[in-house]
C-alpha cells in the first residue's frame, strides 16, 4: 500500500491510501497539523504525488484512475469550502501597544494586549497565544505580554484568528523618533523626538517625505489635531542641542488607517415599477479596533435633492417611486464628532412606467336608470397603467369635451350636477400616461319618458286613479299654450241603494314624479252616525303596494 499527501488550506494535510493495481478501494483521511493534531503523514512530497499519478495512468487502468482522481478532487473541494466558510465568519484578534510607540530605547519595556471575539472554535485555546518571528508560540493565561526585544509580534485570542503583526524596535541610538502603532483618520497624531540621556534639546524640526513641515521652540512634539489619510508618509526628526550639535533620528513610516470604508449604495431594485417601494442601504465597514464608532448616514440625488437628512440608520425606504424620480443617487457616511465624511459612488435608478390599457367608462347610476333632474357621475378607469394619468370625458354626438383631470390613479370621476333630457346621448372617456391616448367604448345614457298625470281618489274607498293629462288647444295660437284636463272616466252607473252615492273624483296630486309611480294613494272618510255632512278625512300613501 502506497501513501501520499497533499497540503490543504491553512496547513491542512489530506492523505490518500491508494490500493495496488487491480483493487479499487480508496480511503481518504484528513488531519490538521498543530501541537494538538500532528499530521501523521510524514515522508510525502510533490514528486511522490506526481510519480504515483503517472504510474496509475500509464498502467492502463483508466477507470480506476479516473475514479480515484474524482474522489481526491471531491475531498479537496469539501475541505477548501469548509475552510473558506470558516475564514469568512471569523474575526482576527486585535493587538494594542502601551506605551503606544513602536520605537523605544533599549532597556525599556512595552506591554502588548490581545483582544478577541470568541467565534472560532476549530482549535480550542486555553489561553492567549503569542507569536514572535520563528520562535515557538507561547501561551499566557492573561491577555497581556511584556516584551523587551525588537521583533514582529502577533497574538491569538481564544475563538479568534491571529492578529495583524506589530513591529517593535528597541533602539540603542542617541535620538529616536517615536510614532504610534495605530492611528485612524480623525485621531490626534503625535510624533515625539526623544534623546537618550539628560541633555536637553534646544530645537526640533520634523520632515515629511523629506520636506520640513515644523520647526518650533515651544514644543518638541509634532501635533496633528485631526489626522487624515494624506498625513501618511515617511517622517524624520532633526534635533539641535544646546551646544549646537545636530542629531538625526532614523526615518519612521506612519500609515493612517481608514476609520470606516467608503460607503457603497445598494438598492433592492434599480429598475422598479412605478408606484412600488424601494429600499436603499448605505453600507460601510468599521475596523475591528473601533467597532463602536457612531456614524450618521444621508441619501441624496445628483441634482441636489435631499432624499433623507443625516440620521443614525443606514437604511431608507422610499414608499413609492415615480418616473420623475429616475436619476443618479448617492449616499454619504460621516462621524458624529470627528467631521469625517465620505461619499459613495453614484447609482442609477430608472423607474419603469406601465402604459395604460383597458380604459372603461361607467355611469352612476347605470346608463338606463338615469333620472332627469338628478346627478350623473361618469367614472373612467384603466385596467393597467402607472404614474400620472390624464383622464378626459367626451360626448360623442356633439364632439364636446366635458372635462379633464390629471392624477396618480387608475380611476377618476366627472360629476354632472343636474342632468336633463338634453343630456341623453353617447359618452366616452380617454386616458393617457405618456405612451399615447387610449379611448373607452361609448356608453349610451338614456332617460325614461316623463308622463304628467293627475291622481284622483273617490270617497267610496275605491283605489286611486292616475289619469294622464292630454293637451287641449286653448284656441289662442298667439299664446301657444295648452290646458291639461283629465280624460273622461266613463259613463255613470245606475244608483244602488246598498252603496253610497258616487261622488265626483277629486284632484289630490298633480304631476307625480316617475320615481313615485309605484305608490298607491287613497282617501279614507269616516262618517259618524247622526252627523250628516261631517267627516274626518285621512290621506295616506302606501309604498310598494
Amino acid at each position: 500500500m502506497e501513501k501520499c499527501c497533499f497540503g490543504g488550506v491553512d496547513g491542512t494535510q489530506v492523505a490518500w491510501k491508494l490500493p495496488p493495481n487491480g483493487e479499487s478501494d480508496v480511503s481518504v483521511h484528513g488531519s490538521f497539523p498543530g501541537p494538538e493534531h500532528p499530521a501523521g503523514t510524514e515522508g510525502c512530497s510533490d514528486t511522490q504525488t506526481g510519480d504515483l499519478l503517472n504510474s496509475l495512468l500509464s498502467a492502463g487502468n483508466w477507470l480506476v484512475s479516473y475514479e480515484i482522481l474524482l474522489r481526491m478532487l471531491e475531498e479537496v473541494s469539501v475541505l477548501l469550502w469548509a475552510s473558506l466558510l470558516v475564514l469568512a465568519t471569523v474575526h482576527k484578534s486585535v493587538i494594542s501597544v502601551q506605551p503606544p510607540w513602536t520605537t523605544v530605547f533599549r532597556g525599556e519595556r512595552v506591554n502588548l494586549t490581545c483582544n478577541g471575539f470568541h467565534f472560532y472554535a476549530q482549535e480550542k485555546l486555553k489561553g492567549y497565544r503569542w507569536f514572535s518571528g520563528k520562535a515557538r508560540p507561547r501561551e499566557t493565561p492573561g491577555n497581556t505580554l511584556e516584551v523587551r526585544d525588537s521583533g514582529q509580534y502577533r497574538c491569538q485570542a481564544p475563538g479568534s484568528l491571529p492578529s495583524n503583526p506589530v513591529h517593535l524596535i528597541f533602539s540603542s541610538a542617541s535620538l529616536i523618533l517615536q510614532v504610534p502603532y495605530s492611528v485612524f483618520e480623525g485621531d490626534e497624531l503625535v510624533l515625539r523626538c526623544q534623546k537618550r540621556g539628560r541633555e536637553k534639546l534646544a530645537v526640533v524640526k520634523y520632515t515629511w517625505n523629506q520636506k520640513i513641515i515644523s520647526g518650533s521652540d515651544e514644543s518638541l512634539d509634532l501635533l496633528i489635531p485631526k489626522a487624515s489619510l494624506n498625513n501618511s508618509g515617511c517622517y524624520q526628526c532633526i534635533a539641535f542641542l544646546e551646544n549646537a550639535y545636530v542629531l538625526r533620528a532614523s526615518q519612521a513610516n506612519v500609515q493612517i488607517q481608514e476609520l470606516f470604508s467608503r460607503p457603497k449604495l445598494e438598492v433592492t431594485d434599480s429598475q422598479p415599477i412605478e408606484g412600488n417601494p424601494v429600499n436603499l442601504t448605505c453600507g460601510t465597514r468599521l475596523p475591528l479596533e473601533r467597532p463602536d464608532t457612531p456614524l450618521r448616514f444621508g441619501f441624496f440625488r445628483e441634482d441636489g435633492a435631499v432624499i433623507s437628512n443625516w440620521s443614525g440608520s443606514p437604511d431608507l425606504q422610499i414608499t413609492a417611486m415615480w418616473r420623475e424620480d429616475s436619476g443618479s443617487y448617492w449616499c454619504g457616511a460621516e462621524t458624529v464628532t470627528g467631521g469625517i465624511r465620505k461619499r459613495s459612488l453614484p447609482l442609477q435608478i430608472d423607474v419603469q412606467r406601465i402604459p395604460v390599457s383597458g380604459v372603461f367608462l361607467e355611469t352612476q347610476p347605470q346608463e338606463d336608470q338615469v333620472v332627469e333632474g338628478e346627478t350623473l357621475v361618469l367614472v373612467c378607469s384603466v385596467a393597467k397603467g402607472t404614474g400620472k394619468t390624464t383622464f378626459s370625458w367626451h360626448r360623442e354626438d356633439t364632439r364636446e369635451t366635458l372635462g379633464q383631470k390629471s392624477q396618480r390613479s387608475q380611476r377618476a370621476e366627472l360629476e354632472i350636477p343636474v342632468i336633463w333630457e338634453s343630456h341623453a346621448g353617447h359618452y366616452y372617456c380617454t386616458a393617457d400616461n405618456g405612451y399615447g391616448l387610449i379611448q373607452s367604448e361609448a356608453v349610451n345614457v338614456t332617460m325614461p319618458a316623463f308622463c304628467p298625470c293627475v291622481i284622483f281618489v273617490s270617497q267610496s274607498l275605491g283605489p286611486a286613479s292616475c289619469i294622464p293629462m292630454t293637451p287641449l288647444s286653448t284656441g289662442d295660437d298667439s299664446q301657444g299654450g295648452t290646458i291639461r284636463r283629465p280624460l273622461t272616466v266613463g259613463p255613470s252607473e245606475p244608483l244602488n241603494p246598498l252603496r253610497p252615492a258616487p261622488v265626483e273624483l277629486q284632484q289630490l296630486y298633480i304631476n307625480v314624479h316617475p320615481r313615485e309611480r309605484d305608490l298607491v294613494y287613497s282617501e279614507i272618510q269616516i262618517t259618524q252616525p247622526g252627523a250628516e255632512g261631517e267627516a274626518n278625512t285621512f290621506r295616506t300613501s302606501l309604498e310598494d303596494q
